[in-house]
């Protein structure tokens, strides 16, 4: 930042939860950061990867409130064969750690089904942050249902409302983070 810069980017109501209550600040700077490089590139198009939802939610709500004419895309989380999402993290997991990665993504997708089958989502994401200690996971900082769009807490699946489920958790001393959407339920008859 140029000497005397007094000027702070922040997407309120989307950085205190999920990633954002273990670091708080941190997407001050994610916003701050892109704006800067948002306003400068004068791109027609950035993508940001879905793995982060959270930090995709921020871009897009700081884009949106600054007026920043840049269409915020959300790429897929591109995965291992056994579904844990790639992350340059996890060359930090020695083998045993790495066995155990691979469960964070099955654990919470377990849990959006039956959250999207009706089961309230408090009990299914305790369920699943239990599930994720006996897998081997040494903390796990949340296992959250929250809305896709801003980030609200979810009770129950609203079809008309998108949700995810969150994770971030560690085995040993490496934070893995993942989310999976909360499917929708067929409309009508299936053929």
């Amino acid at each position: 930042m140029p000497p005397g810069f007094a000027t702070r980017v922040r997407a309120k109501g989307v950085t205190d939860c999920l990633c954002g209550a273990a670091r708080p600040g941190h997407f001050d700077g994610v916003a701050q950061a892109v704006a800067k490089l948002l306003n400068q590139a004068e791109a027609d198009v950035a993508v940001f990867g879905e793995k982060d939802w959270q930090q995709l939610v921020v871009i897009r709500r700081m884009a949106r409130d600054l007026d920043i004419p840049t269409e915020i895309l959300g790429g897929a989380t591109l995965r291992e064969p056994d579904g844990l999402a790639m992350s340059s993290r996890n060359r930090y997991l020695d083998p045993d750690q790495r066995a155990v990665a691979a469960e964070l993504n099955l654990v919470i997708r377990a849990a959006a089904g039956r959250i999207a089958a009706g089961a309230p989502a408090a009990k299914e994401t305790a369920a699943a942050a239990a599930a994720l200690a006996g897998a081997g996971f040494d903390v796990i900082d949340y296992v959250e249902c929250r809305a896709a769009a801003d980030l609200q807490p979810v009770e129950r699946h609203d079809p008309a409302v998108l949700a995810r489920v969150f994770a971030a958790a560690r085995p040993g001393r490496t934070r893995l983070i993942d989310n999976v959407p909360i499917e929708r339920a067929p409309v009508g008859p299936t053929a």
